[in-house]
């Protein structure tokens, strides 16, 4: 059986990366990982052996401790950085079950309504595939191109 490979990057495709292995996948509930994914939690794995194989991140010094990676262009928010290695965002991976998270962090600065979540209504299937009929999309797609954006 063939392993998945362990490639990424940000929405528009300016910045492509390779991890060699991946550790223990989580979800921080901290407020500075909420606020750096604009999200109810930061999805993170860490990674190993990462080679950035087209572009590089721009980086923020979230704290004394840690600095936060994103692409310069788009935004997507990518790396999380500090003195014990780095940690790529699940959601940047091509294939993100090659990461399902293990463990939830910061679990004081969960956002209340975070466990309840399952328990909202789903719009049908019907009405999210009318929609998406609707979308073009300008997003990298989820593999390796030799170039990005592809000529016209």
């Amino acid at each position: 059986m063939t392993e998945k490979p362990l490639t990424g990057g940000c929405q528009c495709g300016a910045v492509r990366f390779r991890a060699a292995s991946l550790g223990r996948p989580s979800i921080c509930h901290c407020r500075m990982c909420q606020k750096a994914t604009g999200s109810f939690f930061g999805p993170y794995a860490t990674a190993h052996g990462v080679v950035w194989t087209r572009g590089e991140t721009k980086r923020f010094q979230s704290s004394n401790v840690a600095a936060r990676g994103f692409c310069g262009e788009c935004g997507t928010p990518l790396t999380y950085e500090y003195g014990g290695g780095l940690e790529l965002t699940i959601g940047s991976f091509d294939d993100p079950t090659v990461a399902a998270p293990a463990i939830q962090t910061n679990p004081t600065d969960k956002l209340a309504f975070f466990d309840t979540l399952h328990e909202l209504p789903v719009l049908p299937a019907s009405k999210t595939a009318e929609l998406n009929r609707l979308v073009v999309s300008n997003q990298h797609p989820d593999h390796d191109t030799d170039a990005w954006p592809p000529a016209n």
